[in-house]
Order: C-alpha cells, then structure tokens, then sequence
C-alpha cells in the first residue's frame, strides 16, 4: 500500500492509501476519491513529504503528518477498535458472507474478515459495500 497526500479543489489536504499509483488515477478518473472535509470528488496528489525513519514507528509516522492527519489517524485506529470489538469475525469466509448479508439471505450484522484481491473486486462488482480496515504498526505485534 502506498500512502498518498492529498488536496482537493476546496484547498483541504488529506492522506488516503491505495495499492498503486495506477489504482489512485483509475479510482479519481471515475470520481471515487473523495474529500473527507468537504465530499469534492476534485482529488489531486498533493507534495508528499519523505518518511523519515527513526529506528521507532510511531515517530516514522508521525514525521510525515500534520495535526490534523494525526487527528484523524486516531480516529481511524478507534473506529477499527470499535470494528473489531463489536462485530463479528468471521475469517477467511468474508466474501460469502458479506454477499449473503448483502441478498437478504441471512441476518444483517456487523462482520469483518479477510478476503482476497479477487474476493474484494468480485463484492464491488456485487454491488456489496464494504470497506478494508486499515492494519496499523502497532497491530502487527
């Protein structure tokens, strides 16, 4: 995953990840980035600043960010917290479950789960929503 800064039309920077830089112009060509501030789907690379490492993660991390990314990595970690804390995992079956949750075909709940690239494109083709849940360096324990 490569982290790309971003600004939009409204002036307003924001950081997103995506898989490629191949990804982030096919998924902006068709409008699908958008603005967290302001929901402008007028998305541009911004000047991205280097990762500096310094031996310890979070400060990897935190050099590359202003305040207000670093406002919303927090947010980011406890919405995932909150993710994994209150719906259910159900593995490596995601794909299949989240199509019947999508189809009526079972009950709707809160799930979370792995899936592979193919599993993912086959949901969006679905029509199924759904979005990944970040890992973050210090999950990785």
């Amino acid at each position: 995953m490569i982290r790309f800064s971003l600004r939009c039309d409204g002036d307003h920077s924001f950081d997103a990840w995506f898989r490629n830089s191949e990804d982030f112009e096919r998924q902006s060509d068709r409008r699908l980035v958008e603005c967290p501030h302001c929901g402008s789907s007028s998305v541009k690379k911004a000047l991205m600043a280097p990762s500096v490492s310094t031996g310890r993660k979070r400060e990897q991390i935190a050099l590359a960010m202003g305040e207000e990314q670093k406002r919303a990595l927090i947010q980011l970690k406890e919405l995932a917290e909150k993710v994994r804390r209150e719906a259910d995992d159900v593995g490596d079956r995601f794909a299949e479950e989240a199509r019947k949750i999508h189809f009526g075909e079972t009950e709707a709940r809160g799930i979370y789960g792995r899936a592979t690239p193919e599993e993912a494109r086959a949901l969006i083709e679905d029509g199924v929503e759904f979005m990944p849940i970040p890992v973050f360096p210090d999950d990785r324990n």
